[in-house]
Formats: C-alpha cells, structure tokens, sequence
C-alpha cells in the first residue's frame, strides 16, 4: 500500500515538475535541502513498515518538521554566511544511506529465503521421485 503511494507521488511529482517554472538560484537551496530532507523521511518511513513500527503520524510530524527545519538552518546558515546547511545535508543523506541498508538487507535476505526454500523443495521431490 505504501509503495503505491510513494509511486504515485513520484509520477505526480514527475509531470508536475516537467510542467513547472524552473526554480530560481536564490531559493534551489532551500528546495535542495526540504527535498533531501523528505527523502530521508520517505526512506525511514519505508524502513519502519519493514520494521513494524510505522505509524502515520510520526512519519507527518517527521516529513513536515525535519523538511522545515532544514529550511531554517539554510537561513540561518545564510544570516551567518555560514554554511550551516551542509549538516544537515550530511545527517539526512547519512539517515537515507542507513535506512537505505535496512530496505535493501531486508529485501536481500527475502530473496535468498526464497531461493531456499525453492531449492529444498526441489530436492525433495527430487529424492521422492528417486523412491
């Protein structure tokens, strides 16, 4: 159900984003960062149905907080001239890679248990035939 969701999001996001005005270079940074920022939500949250443990809420409450408070750190970062967006960006990129690891070993291991156990249940008809 989720992974429709998210296809449909990026199908959406997809036409909306050929049809759209192109983004001006005073505010891409603040775009780059909300973007990687919800990635990393979107990837928790594919993380934490593998997991069990989703729940709409904290992935909303997730989505929308860590999305605007990128945002804030890259104005204030530029209040500053500092580059203060820079962690953020390597947290939220770091929190996708690992959460990246958790999708990706999940779905390893279900392919090889699949392959298991197709193998055992060849050679068991194998050893019935040989009976």
């Amino acid at each position: 159900m989720i992974f429709i969701a998210i296809i449909i999001g990026c199908v959406l996001g997809a036409i909306i984003g050929i049809n759209a005005p192109i983004i001006s270079y005073t505010y891409s940074s603040y775009l780059a960062i909300a973007v990687i920022a919800a990635l990393d939500s979107v990837f928790g949250g594919i993380a934490s149905v593998i997991n069990k443990k989703f729940d709409m809420k904290i992935f909303i409450s997730g989505f929308f907080g860590n999305a605007i408070l990128a945002i804030l750190l890259t104005v204030l970062g530029q209040r500053l001239n500092v580059d203060i967006y820079l962690a953020a960006i390597v947290v939220f990129v770091w929190r996708m890679f690992s959460n990246l690891g958790i999708i990706r070993r999940y779905y390893v291991e279900k392919w090889t248990d699949k392959i298991k156990a197709l193998s055992k249940k060849n050679n068991n008809q194998e050893s019935e035939k040989a009976n």
